[in-house]
């Protein structure tokens, strides 16, 4: 069997005609390989898996073993997959505070079968990008609702309302673009400034709860198979429920954000 890889100049190239991507968590071989049949072009090792697998109130107690474990998992799925997907590791809570830390454990992801890791932050992260990129290290950026930084935000709420804020999101989206991020995730903010930001990009921005006019879609696969433990977010639609099976759900999905069906203004903010 001859494999096909997405990779980022695919993911380039997507953004380019305007065609959408998506993307789905997995944390094991079984469910990866599944996310790869129905036709997903990126697959996350989130450290959601503190949540959905561990049982945890937030991901603040992900550690870096937790997430090698479940990166060498998903890893191999994928390469039991015909078209393989993009695999993106989670750099955890407070894994890259010291550049030699941050070193040590982009490479130990990466070497578990990553090929791009994945931090929370803005424009305090553009050393750490520069010093990754210069180095080969495929980095995701991630703004608006940060999960490593809830305590701080006060909780889970929608970020970016305010003009001050859309602004300073706006302001840190370019700054980690130019220091080298290759794709951006854009979390719980206005659909209108995920749309903004998006365009304003030469990067694709992977939304969740980001509105319909970013580059991509991601959901966590428990949240879209309506397994979720506890409160499920309004950005969240069960596939499950018009669907015969986990597969057919994911390839709903997949068609769903293609034909800019999902997400709707029931699962977008104002």
């Amino acid at each position: 069997m001859t494999m096909k890889k997405i990779t980022l100049s695919t993911l380039d190239k997507l953004k380019q005609s305007g065609e959408k991507i998506t993307c789905l968590t997995a944390y094991d071989a079984t469910f990866a390989q599944q996310v790869a049949a129905a036709g997903v072009e990126i697959v996350l090792v989130g450290d959601s898996l503190g949540m959905v697998l561990q049982g945890r109130d937030s991901t603040v107690s992900v550690t870096m073993e937790d997430m090698i474990y479940h990166t060498q998992c998903a890893a191999r799925g994928l390469r039991q997959a015909e078209v393989q997907p993009l695999l993106i590791a989670d750099m955890p809570y407070m894994s890259y505070t010291t550049t030699a830390q941050t070193f040590e454990n982009a490479k130990a992801l990466m070497q578990a079968g990553a090929q791009m890791v994945k931090f929370e932050g803005g424009s305090w992260l553009i050393d750490t990008i520069q010093d990754l990129s210069n180095r080969g290290v495929p980095v995701c950026g991630h703004l608006g609702l940060t999960p490593q930084s809830v305590d701080a935000l006060g909780g889970y709420k929608v970020q970016g309302r305010t003009p001050l804020a859309a602004a300073k999101i706006k302001t840190e989206a370019e700054a980690l673009a130019k220091a080298g991020i290759r794709l951006l995730v854009l979390e719980c903010v206005p659909a209108v400034l995920g749309e903004e930001i998006s365009q304003s990009l030469e990067i694709p921005v992977i939304g969740i709860g980001a509105g319909v006019g970013t580059d991509a879609q991601v959901l966590v696969l428990h949240d879209m198979l309506g397994i979720t433990l506890g409160f499920r977010p309004k950005f969240v639609k069960n596939f499950m429920t018009e669907s015969d099976d986990i597969q057919d759900a994911i390839k709903n999905f997949v068609r769903d954000v293609k034909d800019k069906k999902f997400p709707s203004a029931e699962h977008s903010f104002e």
